[in-house]
């Protein structure tokens, strides 16, 4: 077997060759990076990529000439374009150690019957964060310390009519992959009223198999019950801008919205309306449409938004634990035909 493997100055190659080499100590592993001269520039390359996709940064000219005659490819954030993947000719398994798949061109390899899996190697991290962004919101946790330190003791806010505890709460779940079963099941541990999610892949009966204490409801039920709506959806052609106008119109004036996913899945300007208008009662964002947040945002003149600058997954042993992570995927696939990580396992024959 020859894996080839692709690293970065976030992920370096030494990681995703011991990964590759629990796959297969015998096999031939090709080592290449993706390079960036800092971190700043790769921030930069990753944000282009997941705006514009897999042709948005160029690949390194010696992946294609090692990918000829390789059977696995592995990646961090270095794109996956559709020519990387024809050129893969004895390719069987595409495979990168984020959550994101922005940066590889899915349809390009289904259309060759290659699997590509990923993994969530921030899911705990971000399902506790989408949790505290739940406190920090509905209690004004963020908005008290920023007044505090301001010297102003400061107890009137703009929920301050409708302030109330988490167990007289209803969570909604937008998207109930690895990261939304988390944040549910941590909304049920801790007492919350109702946990109720909407995701057009996943049944009830999905759902009791595994013991997960949710109702699987429709979107329109969900976006008019709900008290805090805390979305886990993969940016798409079909989910940009899907929380729109209409969803937020059906919330309770009183009710939050929590986004640890994707800016791109909600519709900002709607958004922006909503919470100047008050027609929402709060927003808790850990992602922006532009990275750093300009200064002139619109977002950032608001008093019923709690904002964090996308922190949601960083704890230190995440990235280092990936390539391994991804690699216990890949086998656990491979042993079993099945996984909930092979993004298109659905498409292929």
């Amino acid at each position: 077997m020859k894996i080839v493997v692709i690293g970065d100055i976030v992920v370096p190659c030494d990681l995703l060759v011991e990964a590759a080499k629990t796959l297969d100590d015998a096999a031939e592993v090709v080592a290449i990076e993706w390079p960036c001269a800092s971190r700043q520039e790769f921030q930069h390359r990753s944000q282009n990529l997941e705006k514009n996709g897999p042709e948005a940064e160029p690949v390194p000219d010696e992946v294609y000439e090692a990918v000829a005659d390789a059977d696995v490819l592995l990646t961090h954030f270095c794109p996956v374009p559709a020519s990387v993947v024809e050129a893969g000719k004895n390719l069987k398994l595409i495979g990168t150690c984020r959550g994101g798949m922005e940066h590889v061109d899915v349809a390009a390899a289904t259309a060759r019957n290659i699997p590509v899996i990923h993994c969530i190697r921030n899911a705990e991290a971000t399902s506790d964060f989408a949790i505290g962004l739940m406190y920090a919101e509905t209690r004004n946790i963020g908005r008290a310390h920023a007044a505090l330190k301001q010297g102003e003791w400061r107890k009137e806010y703009v929920n301050s009519g409708y302030t109330t505890s988490m167990c007289e709460m209803t969570l909604g779940v937008v998207g109930l992959g690895h990261i939304g079963k988390l944040v549910a099941k941590k909304g049920a541990g801790l007492g919350m009223k109702r946990v109720i999610a909407y995701d057009p892949f996943v049944t009830q009966e999905q759902v009791d198999e595994i013991g997960l204490p949710v109702t699987m409801v429709g979107e329109e039920e969900l976006f008019s019950t709900a008290d805090v709506i805390s979305l886990h959806l993969r940016l798409t052609p079909d989910t940009a801008k899907c929380i729109n106008e209409r969803l937020l119109g059906l919330m309770k004036p009183t009710a939050y919205l929590i986004n640890t996913s994707r800016a791109g899945v909600v519709d900002k300007d709607a958004l922006v309306k909503a919470l100047q208008e008050k027609k929402i009662g709060g927003c808790a964002l850990d992602v922006f449409w532009e990275e750093p947040v300009p200064a002139d945002d619109p977002i950032l003149a608001l008093d019923n938004v709690t904002i964090t600058p996308h922190n949601a997954g960083n704890v230190v042993d995440a990235l280092p634990k990936s390539p391994l992570l991804l690699a216990r995927k890949i086998r656990e696939y491979w042993d079993t035909g099945k996984s909930d990580m092979v993004v298109n396992l659905k498409q292929l024959s």
